[in-house]
């Protein structure tokens, strides 16, 4: 099973789109494609002669479960012998720097989108319920297909995503600058450890995670002034 995912064209839009009409269920955050895109990988014909096609699907799995649902759907792949069905399996991801209270920082992984894993598959009825049946997972992203009658939940219909989402998201994925994190927020107290107000104490007023910065009051002569800190510049008080 390979690990890169396929090459696919250039995107024209952002992700995540909305979804395709107001009565579409809440869990679809992902625009699928009206109609099959170009191929993603193909397989032999089927019984009817027609090529079988590998596209990429959107699958939900319970929170914080991607990498779990990833390990075991890939054993189960083998297990049920559709190894050669389902190809790929990604958690697209970008990546960050994580500021510990201690100043220190850690190298992290940042999903880009928690809660979803991509799956490069052969669709079937084999492949689908390898797919449902693996715990952790909620359901793939599709089109309802509602009852006839009643107001039970219809059966969710898989469809593929667009060759534009796919490389949209994993463009995102190889692109992206890293991102700070940190355990910080308005209202937090800091202490100052380096710089021209080492030693001061101070609150937090404003925390950009993306200039790896934040603004603090400090009592500087007295009064409450607004200083910009860089992170590696201050430890947080408990």
């Amino acid at each position: 099973m390979s690990s890169a995912p396929s090459p696919v064209s250039e995107l024209d839009h952002d992700l995540p789109p909305t979804p395709e009409s107001p009565s579409e269920p809440a869990v679809e955050l992902l625009t699928l494609s009206e109609t099959p895109e170009a191929a993603e990988g193909t397989s032999d014909p089927d019984a009817a002669g027609k090529p079988q096609v590998a596209r990429w699907y959107a699958v939900q799995v319970a929170s914080s479960c991607e990498k779990k649902v990833k390990a075991t759907l890939e054993q189960r792949a083998v297990t049920l012998g559709v190894d050669n069905r389902i190809l790929e399996i990604e958690i697209p991801q970008t990546p960050g720097v994580k500021l510990k209270k201690d100043g220190s920082r850690q190298s992290i992984e940042e999903k880009v989108f928690p809660g979803y894993v991509l799956v490069r598959m052969i669709l079937d009825e084999d492949t689908m319920m390898a797919v449902r049946s693996t715990p952790n997972v909620i359901n793939f992203v599709g089109q309802e297909e509602r009852r006839a009658t009643g107001k039970a939940r219809g059966h969710i219909r898989p469809r593929p995503l667009s060759s534009q989402e796919v490389n949209r998201i994993f463009k995102r994925s190889a692109e992206k600058k890293p991102v700070v994190k940190v355990d910080l927020a308005e209202g937090d107290q800091i202490l100052v450890t380096a710089g021209p107000f080492k030693d001061f104490q101070g609150e937090v007023i404003d925390v950009s995670g993306e200039r790896s910065k934040l603004k603090a009051l400090l009592s500087i002569f007295g009064r409450e002034t607004p200083v910009e800190l860089e992170f590696s510049q201050i430890s947080k008080q408990s």
